[in-house]
C-alpha cells in the first residue's frame, strides 16, 4: 500500500502533462469612446471628491 500512493501520484501528474494545453495569452481589446468618456468622468469626480474632503478637513 505504501508504494501504491506515490505511483498513483506520478501517473496523475504525467497524465495531466500529456493532456494539458498551452497557455494562450489574451489579446487586449481597444477601448471604445463611451468607455473613455465614463473613465474621464470618473477621474474628474474622484478629483472633485478629494478636493471636497480636503476642504472639509481644513475647516476643522
Amino acid at each position: 500500500m505504501r508504494f501504491f500512493l506515490p505511483l498513483t501520484g506520478i501517473f496523475v501528474v504525467a497524465g495531466a502533462r500529456l493532456f494539458a494545453e498551452g497557455f494562450d495569452r489574451p489579446v487586449p481589446q481597444a477601448q471604445s469612446a463611451t468607455a473613455e468618456f465614463w473613465y474621464a468622468l470618473a477621474c474628474l469626480m474622484l478629483i472633485l471628491s478629494m478636493v471636497a474632503v480636503q476642504w472639509l478637513v481644513s475647516r476643522r
